[in-house]
């Protein structure tokens, strides 16, 4: 099957021979499966937060398009990650990171995992000569890619080339790319993460995150964990999810058909002095994105040439796209990273990555182009 295809038929077949031959896989709301006896195998199901039908559908699903041979789903993407990092690592161990990465991913680093034992440091993996020097107990690569909020792009294949030559994870973040434009498993990585709040959800109403991989043991301890640690996506969740997958071809489409659009305009204004797009030929990384990318999606981050008083303006100003934290969805939403997403991160660090008060960044919706043009324009005059 082809990606949409997959996106709308798998983990969905209708069961005609012996259930009701549902097209839509039903939203099994129940906490617990009863059973005749209590040393009677079960049906494969016991307890939700073990297992649950309308879960299962979706895990099948989000592991066919990232062709992956298993997936798993939790309460959030942060959820998500902090599962996989205390299931693949232990006391002791090291991460490299990307230097630019989401506010909630450095927190969970800096603020958690470290209190357990886990240290981390942060590199420029856009750079993969970065690599060359490996800390003793280092076991994990992890990287966003395109970054949030600064869309940098890391070579996924040659990164996990070299993971794999030092006994290393690579682990990376495909939230952004969604897994219509980008595969991170088929360039060698191990472990695929996503909030799935943002495209894969495209709608803006149901939290989640997943993980993918191909890895039997990986996923045996991950799927242990999942368990054990319970922070699993709901039945309704899973559905909403469900229903927004099927879209996510066409929908990512549109996305990047309007960020094309967006970017002409911000590319004539006197007002905006850089743009950070992967698709853009004069990006520092386009040609790695385009050798790993099948499109470039609806994100993109901007510098306006103002000062924060003038930022404040700009966004205050727009009236169809809304000032709020998230991405991905049907909606264009727009944010200033610094006081917003990563404003947890020491001003210290982001600065030093880039992230200041002068950076916007914008998912494009799916509107309709000339109000979104006419939107921003107006907005832009204001600065």
């Amino acid at each position: 099957m082809r990606f949409s295809t997959k996106s709308i038929h798998v983990g969905e077949e209708p069961d005609k021979d012996r259930g009701t031959g549902d097209v839509v896989s039903p939203i099994h709301l129940t906490t617990t499966f009863a059973r005749n006896d209590p040393l009677e195998p079960t049906k494969g199901y016991d307890y939700t937060r073990t297992g649950n039908p309308t879960r299962l559908s979706l895990e099948k699903k989000i592991a066919s398009i990232e062709n992956g041979k298993y997936g798993l789903l939790f309460a959030s993407g942060l959820a998500a990650e902090t599962t996989m990092f205390l299931s693949l690592l232990k006391v002791g161990d090291h991460i490299i990171a990307a230097d630019d990465l989401y506010g909630g991913t450095e927190r969970l680093l800096r603020r958690v995992l470290s209190n357990a034992g886990i240290s981390y440091e942060l590199r420029d993996l856009t750079d993969t000569s970065s690599l060359d020097s490996i800390p003793d107990r280092t076991k994990m690569i992890y990287f966003e890619t395109p970054s949030n909020p600064l869309l940098r792009i890391v070579d996924i294949r040659e990164v996990s080339m070299k993971a794999k030559k030092n006994g290393l994870m690579a682990v990376v973040d495909n939230t952004f790319a969604s897994p219509y434009f980008q595969n991170p498993l088929d360039l060698g990585a191990d472990v695929v993460v996503h909030s799935t709040t943002k495209y894969i959800n495209g709608h803006s109403d149901s939290l989640g995150g997943a993980l993918i991989t191909n890895n039997d043991e990986h996923y045996h301890t991950l799927k242990y964990n999942q368990n054990a640690i319970g922070a699993v996506l709901s039945p309704f969740d899973s559905y909403l999810t469900m229903r927004g997958i099927k879209t996510l071809a066409i929908r990512m489409k549109e996305h990047e058909k309007n960020a094309g659009e967006v970017i002409s305009l911000l590319k004539d204004s006197k007002k905006v002095k850089k743009i950070y797009y992967p698709g853009l030929k004069d990006h520092e990384n386009h040609e790695v994105a385009r050798k790993q990318m099948r499109g470039y999606g609806g994100m993109l981050s901007f510098r306006l040439n103002s000062d924060l008083d003038g930022v404040k303006r700009f966004v205050g100003n727009l009236r169809y796209i809304s000032l709020a934290e998230s991405l991905g969805g049907v909606e264009s939403l727009i944010e200033v990273p610094s006081l917003m997403t990563h404003s947890g991160i020491p001003r210290e660090v982001r600065e030093k990555v880039g992230v200041t008060d002068d950076l916007v960044r914008l998912s494009v919706g799916i509107e309709d182009k000339e109000d979104l043009l006419e939107d921003i324009s107006s907005a832009l005059e204001k600065v």
